[in-house]
């Protein structure tokens, strides 16, 4: 079975490798980007099976990600938005933007490789 390509947008360094130090154990091909213009540019190549995004990065939130996903590119692709501003209007927001998830900081690997794991296997 082939392994499922994640897309981890973080921009904090030092959560991103801990992230996908777990995600690629857990069996994931991980793409990592700092910021939203890789992103773009990324999902402007190739969509990933899944999507895991923080909302504050630079050039590109992840709110404006949740959009574009949805909107432009018309994809139904799960994404899962991990965020340290967990407030009821973020949360709100980003599911009505169609986000499938929402995870507060500080997130927990194992929590996330379930929720990612559950994603995956809706489809």
């Amino acid at each position: 079975m082939a392994r499922k390509s994640l897309l981890l947008a973080e921009d904090d360094e030092l959560l991103a490798s801990l992230l996908n130090f777990r995600l690629k154990k857990g069996g994931y091909d991980v793409v990592h980007s700092g910021d939203g213009k890789q992103v773009k540019e990324y999902l402007a190549q190739r969509m990933p099976d899944i999507i895991v995004s923080d909302i504050m990065m630079p050039y590109f939130s992840g709110m404006e990600l949740i959009d574009y996903v949805r909107n432009e590119l018309k994809s139904k692709i799960p994404i899962i938005i991990i965020s340290s501003a967990g407030n009821e209007e973020n949360v709100i927001n980003a599911f009505e933007l169609g986000a499938n998830d929402f995870i507060s900081k500080p997130v927990s690997p194992s929590e996330l490789l379930v929720r990612v794991a559950r994603e995956l296997n809706k489809n």
